[in-house]
């Protein structure tokens, strides 16, 4: 059975940074990729089942310092689906290489949320990107914690190998539904944001490429893998995140060698949607710092939060 994906002269006719919107095929996929600014390269990349509308506020914010870079992750949003393997932590690093590769971009900083940090920094393992530095917003870096690390992946193996799965998702995701959905992520998004969520989960690719991603989600070893990380990270998370909680960017903070932790107080999972400029600021201080110790021979420079 065919999933039926967006269609960028319906769906993306109004959709945000429309004007840095080009389409590219790499790696056997047909992707949408958003490029904006000038400077040196930053890569962005989204979590499950967002979009590049996700940095929509965001995007052109960095664009003013940095050639800033983001797609849709395969079976998301504009970009055409994968075989089910290429929707899996490891499938996901190796397509996005390829596209990088096919676009001759080497990014200097990367910025990732949610599950999009692991691939950044599964990429910055296998050595298909060497950035200065990485920066986390609400990164999943680590297994779900208790039950669901073994109910969950599960449950979404069960509904990702179902076509049917993705088409009933679709037609009951409401406007309603899907601002309850976000608020229970511990963020409230604005108007233009729910408008994009629900239009990208009323379509069945899209939710199909979000459950295929749960379902091949492997997290076991990442936190003794990123000991061995080479960039400098910065593990921000909002302080009322209900998807994934703080404590896990303050134990990592704490564990790695060259990782740093800011706390973005008052916002949820999707701070940088609620609060771009935060976001922003953050991500502006940090790459400053990491500059700036690598010219001193220093490493350590303290964040916080300013909202």
């Amino acid at each position: 059975m065919t999933l039926r994906g967006l269609d960028w002269s319906r769906d993306g006719d109004d959709w945000p940074n429309r004007a840095a919107s080009r389409f590219v095929q790499a790696g056997g996929l047909y992707w949408h990729v958003q490029i904006l600014g000038q400077g040196p390269v930053m890569l962005l990349v989204h979590g499950t089942g967002a979009a590049t509308h996700s940095w929509r506020t965001l995007l052109p914010m960095l664009a003013q310092r940095w050639t800033v870079v983001a797609m849709d992750l395969p079976s998301h949003g504009f970009t055409s689906a994968p075989p089910s393997q290429g929707l899996s932590l490891e499938g996901m690093s190796r397509l996005i290489g390829e596209l990088l590769r096919s676009l001759g971009i080497q990014p200097e900083y990367a910025v990732g949320h949610s599950a999009g940090v692991a691939i950044l920094a599964r990429m910055c393992l296998n050595g298909s990107i060497a950035p200065k530095c990485l920066v986390s917003l609400n990164g999943a870096l680590l297994p779900f914690e208790g039950v669901p690390n073994f109910l969950f992946p599960a449950l979404a193996g069960v509904l990702f190998s179902n076509p049917l799965t993705a088409f009933v998702v679709s037609s009951s995701a409401s406007p309603r539904r899907v601002e309850k959905l976000l608020r229970d992520t511990g963020s409230v998004v604005d108007a233009e944001g729910l408008k994009l969520y629900a239009r990208l989960f009323a379509n069945p690719r899209h939710i199909s490429g979000a459950l295929g991603m749960m379902a091949n989600w492997q997290l076991a070893g990442m936190e003794a893998a990123l000991a061995h990380l080479k960039p400098k990270l910065l593990l921000a998370a909002g302080a009322n995140d209900r998807s994934i909680p703080p404590r896990q960017a303050r134990h990592l903070a704490s564990t790695l060698p060259n990782a740093q932790f800011a706390l973005m107080n008052g916002l949820g999972h999707l701070a940088h949607e609620e609060a771009a400029s935060v976001a922003q600021s953050l991500i502006e201080q940090f790459i400053a710092s990491t500059l700036a110790g690598a010219a001193q021979g220093s490493t350590q420079t303290a964040f916080q939060s300013r909202t």
